[in-house]
């Protein structure tokens, strides 16, 4: 019988507990996916804690909002994908129904496409959130072009590490911004033009000098919280800062004068968008090929083992890669 996690209280990782139940037959327009891998998200340890911003109904709720698998069934109407097809998952909004810790799941046809060549289970199953989150912000939201500044906030976690990998395919030199500078070496070597670690410098005055005292093109704020103010600051009057990040729980004040354009972002505007997706998935599909995209993978564990992959995710074992369970 199919197992599926799912939690029937909010509380810490041992919430979770898995149950066998039968498939779920795709309706029009809809595929059944046999997963292969899902990664966790921070979103899947807020639903599970009681903390997503969306209501989360009890009890038999399910988590994951992405995955790879191989489509195993289709619906009426499903058209542009065949049984067999190996795909990634590119959206589940209500994941509470239809998420990704499971055997199968049940979607629009419309969120799934086709695995890029090359790409092995593992590194799909976290590709989809980090990089179309960084894509959206970047290129749909704030119009990133080919020798922007980009300064990027929490350079060290999952978005950060595909915002600059995103820059670097468009032609635009990203700016790494770490709390540590132990991270320089690592960051350098993801591709970041520069690093600018908190605990040493002043964010301000390290941009400036990095940008010929012009100032970040575009800022990606993966934080928020009074930080962000320091941020505009680093940014070139008639800029944009992108928000899409919420790692500090504290308000965010409003500047007294922005001078910067500054844009609130979350990742399901576009990736319930069919017509954004299809440019996402072709984004995605040339950077694999050219080998400028590639997802940073932790650790890998089994569906058994999926409480401990929550709990190494809340310790911040992980390191800002993501973590993977393989079915």
């Amino acid at each position: 019988m199919p197992r599926i996690v799912v939690f029937d209280e909010f509380g810490g990782p041992e919430v979770m507990h898995v149950v066998e139940e039968p498939v779920t037959e795709p309706g029009a327009g809809e595929v059944r996916v046999r997963i292969e891998a899902f990664a966790v998200n921070p979103l899947d340890q807020m639903m599970r804690a009681g903390a997503s911003p969306a209501p989360v109904p009890l009890p038999h709720a399910r988590l994951g909002v992405e995955g790879a698998g191989v489509v195993d069934a289709l619906g009426p109407g499903a058209d542009g994908l065949r049984v067999g097809d190996p795909v990634v998952i590119a959206a589940i909004a209500d994941a509470h129904v239809r998420g990704s810790y499971a055997d199968y799941t049940t979607l629009p046809a419309d969120q799934v496409f086709p695995r890029p060549a090359g790409l092995g289970v593992t590194d799909a199953a976290a590709i989809w959130v980090a990089f179309s989150t960084a894509y959206g912000a970047l290129v749909e939201k704030a119009g990133m072009r080919p020798g922007d500044h980009v300064l990027v906030t929490a350079a060290s976690g999952a978005v950060g590490r595909a915002a600059i990998q995103v820059a670097r395919q468009i032609g635009a030199v990203p700016i790494a911004v770490t709390r540590h500078a132990a991270r320089r070496d690592e960051l350098l070597a993801a591709g970041a033009a520069a690093v600018v670690a908190t605990d040493r410098e002043n964010v301000v005055e390290a941009v400036h000098r990095h940008t010929g005292g012009a100032g970040a093109d575009i800022v990606l704020d993966l934080v928020r919280g009074p930080g962000q103010l320091e941020l505009l600051r680093a940014g070139r009057p008639g800029g944009t800062l992108v928000a899409a990040g919420f790692l500090d729980p504290r308000p965010t004040p409003a500047p007294e004068t922005p001078q910067l354009t500054v844009i609130n972002y979350r990742g399901f505007e576009h990736t319930l968008d069919p017509a954004v997706v299809r440019r996402m998935a072709a984004f995605l599909n040339a950077g694999v090929r050219l080998g400028a995209l590639r997802p940073a993978v932790d650790e890998v564990f089994a569906l058994t083992d999926v409480v401990e992959a929550h709990r190494r995710f809340e310790k911040g074992l992980h390191g800002g890669r993501k973590i993977v369970v393989e079915l």
